[in-house]
């Protein structure tokens, strides 16, 4: 199946921070990123992979940012896939170079600091659906489609496709890198890939739900606990729970707790 034709995202309040990365602010701590200038289905070549990753970088120590939003320009896709026509040029040492640059913007959004939403249009392939799955949250349209094609050209699904059998399990994440065969929205739903499937025409109403949810939280808290959740991903049981203490201690250093908790008893009364 082909993708459709589409319009390019344009919104005069852009703000560009570099070539290939801008950003659109609300008032509310919103960022919405868009991978910009990186052709129709926004492929991951070593500049934009880099631009990207810069730019997320740049934004990761605004503590005014509450949720960030990662998009793509079209909507054909976020990400459709890593440039396959500089991989087919790579010897050794320059592939090596070439997925590092992938693995660090994989890991600038995984560890950005506020949660982090991918918008899920059209097509989510290999690289593009690595950077989804770094991800908090993943939203996608109706129509969406996912797929980890790496074994068809001769490479191995690699850095953060290791992401996919926390998501999704290994038999699920065995089917994606193995048989190389692409999934419809409402199979990734089942699967646990993405989190909520939009109606047509509905991708950013749905979007705007989760935001809406997450702003009801204590963004201090939405911190910690992302930051949490990272280690959570690493560590042993005992060790996470243990980790847990000094930072539920710490939460009480600013007034959020007390602020919130104190709202939600007299909202009660």
């Amino acid at each position: 199946m082909r993708p459709r034709a589409s319009t390019k995202l344009r919104d005069p309040t852009m703000e560009m921070l570099n070539n290939h990365c801008g950003v659109t602010r609300d008032a509310r701590g919103v960022v919405h990123v868009a991978i910009c200038n990186a052709g129709p289905l926004n492929i991951l070549g070593s500049p934009v992979t880099d631009a990207v990753r810069e730019g997320l970088q740049k934004l990761a120590s605004d503590r005014s940012i509450r949720i960030m939003v990662l998009r793509g320009q079209s909507e054909k896709s976020m990400i459709g896939g890593a440039d396959i026509k500089e991989m087919a040029k790579l010897d050794q040492t320059s592939a090596e170079a070439f997925i590092s640059r992938l693995r660090d913007l994989c890991e600038a959004v995984r560890h950005f600091p506020a949660p982090v939403i991918a918008r899920l249009p059209g097509w989510c392939l290999g690289g593009g659906l690595e950077v989804a799955a770094a991800c908090d949250f993943r939203i996608a349209a109706h129509d969406a489609h996912f797929g980890m094609p790496e074994v068809r050209v001769g490479i191995p699904s690699v850095i953060h496709a290791a992401l996919l059998p926390r998501l999704i399990g290994w038999a699920r994440a065995r089917w994606l890198v193995m048989t190389a065969e692409n999934i419809d929205a409402p199979t990734a739903l089942a699967w646990g890939l993405i989190d909520r499937i939009a109606p047509a025409g509905g991708l950013d109403a749905e979007i705007e739900h989760l935001v809406n949810a997450l702003l009801e939280c204590g963004p201090e808290a939405l911190r910690s606990q992302k930051a949490l959740l990272r280690q959570w991903e690493e560590l042993p049981l005992t060790e996470s729970v243990n980790l847990s203490v000094k930072v539920f201690g710490e939460s009480f250093l600013t007034d959020e707790p007390t602020r919130l908790m104190r709202a939600f008893v007299n909202r009660k009364r």
